[in-house]
């Protein structure tokens, strides 16, 4: 795990605040020339996506290090300065950053911003899934529902259409990159179809469970995780049933994350004959920022065409697909 360091933080700070104002005359003290809106974003893909609508019309500032665990990130204290000089917070919701969103309420908004949960404005209660690390009687639904195309694409909807009432001026601009984001996801979804197609079962054994969400759409079935809602390796009992489940469904390959290596799924793997993949991603970027593969885009491709190979399937349709950012990715992203 990476954790943010104090220099990064107040850098990143300072670069917002430099560029930072008042969206329409905000009566904040908030004082620049720079007219785009100021916006805060939690987890990488949330900051890739509004980036994508918003392009070079808004200044955005990620808050959580890439490679870190953002369901426990804890904000270095100086954060409440970056969220006193934004327009509006885009977060995840679903209970993801709860600290983050704590040091928001605690009175360190300007006034007239805004906090934006993304997740909660694209599904309903009765859509939340509750699985192997989120389990119901925790209170907290599975959050990731980036992975799943469909919804990150509604992630997208609602920044364009928060943008467009903040910003009326550039609402067409926005919309544009909505539309052209909007072909990127269709485009996208034919690929992992089509790939998804040729692989024999579709079991998935994971070490953090992130993928409830595209299981759903994608009729995958997720058989287990490693990682407890305690955030905890599993006992032993545990890991014995995991280990019955991977014989039973014969899947040729288990997955762990590049981020935090798991000695229980390489145990898992050692016993069962499955090959252990270690290199998932949730929501740290592939390449480095600037990159067309360091975007939401990149993540999805990286992970379904491992996904889709390690299962004994043809990721040639994803491969033919090109992964790309639709407007200028100019977005600070903590490393």
């Amino acid at each position: 795990m990476t954790a943010m360091s104090e220099l990064g933080v107040a850098a990143a700070i300072g670069a917002l605040a430099l560029a930072s104002v008042g969206c329409g005359g905000s009566d904040s003290d908030r004082e620049n020339d720079d007219s785009r809106v100021a916006i805060a974003t939690t987890v990488a893909p949330i900051t890739s996506i509004v980036s994508n609508v918003g392009g070079h019309r808004v200044q955005i500032t990620g808050i959580v290090p890439e490679g870190t665990n953002s369901h426990t990130f804890e904000p270095e204290p100086s954060v409440a300065e970056l969220l006193s000089s934004v327009d509006v917070v885009y977060l995840n919701g679903l209970v993801l950053e709860e600290p983050t969103k704590e040091l928001a309420e605690q009175k360190n908004l300007a006034d007239g911003a805004e906090m934006i949960e993304l997740g909660s404005e694209c599904i309903e209660e009765p859509e939340y899934a509750y699985d192997f690390s989120f389990p119901e009687s925790g209170g907290k639904p599975n959050p990731h529902l980036w992975t799943n195309p469909r919804h990150a694409l509604c992630y997208a909807e609602v920044v364009r259409d928060d943008l467009s009432a903040r910003d009326p001026d550039n609402a067409d601009y926005y919309a544009d990159n909505y539309e052209r984001f909007e072909s990127m996801v269709d485009e996208l979804d034919i690929a992992m179809r089509d790939s998804f197609s040729t692989i024999p079962k579709r079991e998935l054994l994971t070490y953090h469970d992130a993928y409830a969400y595209f299981a759903r759409d994608y009729d995958w079935n997720v058989i287990g995780a490693i990682q407890v809602s305690d955030f905890e390796d599993p006992t032993p009992k545990e890991v014995a049933a995991l280990i019955e489940q991977v014989r039973d469904s014969k899947v040729p390959a288990i997955f762990g994350s590049e981020v935090f290596p798991s000695p229980v799924l390489e145990q898992i793997g050692k016993e069962t004959g499955a090959r252990y993949v270690d290199v998932l991603r949730d929501d740290d970027l592939p390449g480095a920022p600037g990159d067309d593969e360091h975007s939401w885009v990149g993540l999805m491709h990286f992970d379904y065409v491992t996904m889709t190979e390690a299962l004994g399937g043809d990721a040639a349709a994803l491969k033919a697909f090109t992964p790309r950012n639709v407007a200028p990715d100019e977005a600070e992203y903590p490393q």
